[in-house]
């Protein structure tokens, strides 16, 4: 029995003690919630719904709880619920009913831990979207990892997810590059407001490469030659960068399309028809004040060009128009505002304002022997994707990156994502599944059959209750996941599952030893442990990080 189903079946009993009493089941909510107790004795499980509704249901809280406990322990998985306190309802599970979900997870195999909430929708996703101007700084990779696992975790519960990468190859930046480009084939410095580092050098003797007249062109005509030349060159870096780091687009969107197919244009236009650009000053402005955004917004300056917003609202027009029923946007630190300007440009077309998501992710840091690490090899100024992978590897890096929520800033110490033991939180969730791996391995060479009808019922220990437990909380994990956009819950998730294997391990052994004969104990508890590797590897998957099978 699941967290999931024992809330189900909670719930129907709460729906049959209100029914004899006339009482309307609409005080209920529509999901019990069902928690670990955070002391064992307590129970395997515990619930406040009594404390819940009560009042509304004018019961008392220890009187509901009571009925309820009796009506719960009718079914032959639970083996007892106790009333606590004002009206707590704590659950012991019977060993076979608890031992079940093992059989489900051997059942489900890879698609343990995925759901159906999400089916029917259509997101369009964009994370890391750097300017193609130079390697993905740290921010970005942390984009890249979570933005990953976000879109793995949210296809887990069904929805059809778009990974979109959004190219700005229109505006100052891209202009700053070139003449960037420029100095460097000249051996000139870097202009004031341009792009330095040994990257722009490359790239600079790559055009070169390509065109070796291109220094001697027309002012326009090099500045283009540069420009197309050394924008595919950068982006396709970029692009290798993200496949190397395991992060792959389904889109990748140019800026300069909205401009050259008359999207903003058009965009613009329907807003002013729609009185929702106004004149003033010289130019065109969005009422996105009267949206929820704190200020209105310039579209069109007061010199005729778009401002980068127009951008943004052909740009979210565009995604609507290819049918996405939610767009996620995931900015850096430096983008607050963009929450209420993109919800009121939604607005201002007409729109639900839902369909816009906002995700803001924080800074990143790395540390070495306690000190800040600053200095790029090859950038110069920003520490790089290409840096942290090199120093640490990939699945280090995604998994450091993913296991802690973007609301903060993240400081990476180098030192311990080196290391090659259980203080290194990726290679203590790597090493329980490779454990297992291990140990089944050693089964199959004592001839141990995988086909044997195992009897759960025996697996009563504290430890392996609790790997058990662990164990089922694994599609709600995901759940929850995807519901509040933390891919770094199933990280957490992922060390506390590893931690109640490797207490379950050490407490009692496995394999017979020297002339011993396999007991049905040893095959329930060999099918336990296949099931915790198994959800590793599923947790481990929707992350981006790799299942060893030996370490």
């Amino acid at each position: 029995m699941t967290p999931a189903a024992l809330a189900d079946l909670v719930r129907s009993s709460a729906v049959q003690v209100l029914a004899a009493r006339g009482i309307d089941d609409a005080v209920l909510p529509e999901q019990v919630t069902i928690e670990r107790p955070r002391n064992p004795d307590h129970g395997d499980y515990a619930t406040n719904l009594a404390l819940q509704v009560a009042k509304k249901a004018g019961l008392k809280p220890r009187d509901f709880a009571e009925a309820l406990a009796e009506a719960v322990s009718a079914d032959d998985g639970v083996a007892s619920a106790e009333v606590a306190g004002p009206g707590f309802l704590n659950f012991r599970l019977a060993a076979a009913a608890q031992g079940d979900i093992v059989r489900q997870v051997l059942d489900a195999g890879a698609a343990y831990g995925r759901g159906d909430a999400l089916t029917g929708t259509r997101i369009n996703l964009e994370f890391v979207s750097a300017n193609p101007t130079g390697p993905i700084h740290l921010g970005g990779t942390r984009w890249a990892a979570v933005g990953d696992a976000l879109g793995r975790v949210l296809a887990a519960q069904g929805a059809e997810v778009t990974r979109e990468y959004y190219f700005n190859d229109a505006g100052a930046q891209i202009d700053r590059f070139v003449r960037s480009l420029v100095a460097a084939a000249k051996g000139e410095p870097a202009p004031e407001d341009g792009y330095a580092g040994g990257y722009i050098n490359d790239i600079a003797a790559e055009v070169i490469k390509a065109e070796p007249s291109a220094l001697s062109l027309p002012e326009a005509e090099r500045h283009e030659t540069f420009r197309r030349i050394g924008i595919n060159l950068m982006f396709s870096e970029i692009k290798q960068s993200l496949h190397d780091f395991g992060t792959d687009f389904d889109v990748y969107f140019h800026e300069n399309s909205l401009h050259e197919s008359g999207a903003v244009d058009a965009a613009v236009q329907q807003l002013k028809d729609s009185g929702n650009l106004y004149f003033d000053e010289g130019a065109w402005w969005l009422k996105s004040s009267e949206y929820g955004d704190d200020k209105d917004r310039v579209v069109i300056k007061q010199d005729g060009n778009p401002a980068y917003i127009a951008g943004d609202l052909a740009y979210f027009k565009d995604k609507r128009n290819r049918g996405f029923d939610l767009c996620i946007y995931m900015l850096g630190a430096d983008h607050h505002g963009y929450t209420a300007r993109l919800k009121a440009a939604a607005a201002a077309f007409g729109d639900d304002p839902g369909t816009v998501e906002v995700l803001i992710g924080q800074m990143v840091n790395l540390v070495s022997d306690g000190k800040p690490v600053r200095m790029s090899k090859r950038a110069g100024t920003v520490i790089t994707m290409e840096d942290l992978v090199e120093a640490v590897g990939v699945d280090p890096a995604r998994y450091e990156l993913i296991r802690y929520s973007v609301d903060s800033t993240l400081d990476v110490d180098l030192d311990l994502l080196r290391k090659h033991s259980n203080d290194n939180p990726v290679y203590y969730v790597q090493y329980a599944h490779s454990r297992i791996r291990s140990i089944e391995r050693a089964a199959g060479d004592l001839g141990l059959k995988s086909d044997v009808d195992v009897d759960f019922g025996l697996l009563t220990s504290s430890a392996e209750g609790d790997l058990i437990r662990t164990i089922g909380e694994f599609p709600e994990t995901v759940r929850r996941a995807a519901d509040m956009r933390e891919p770094h819950r199933i990280a957490r998730y992922l060390e506390e599952l590893a931690g109640a294997f490797h207490k379950s391990y050490n407490s009692s052994r496995v394999l017979p030893m020297g002339d011993e004969e396999a007991t049905p104990l040893t095959y329930s508890r060999l099918a336990m442990y296949q099931a915790a590797r198994q959800v590793l590897a599923n947790g481990l998957t929707l992350l981006g990080v790799t299942a060893p099978e030996r370490m």
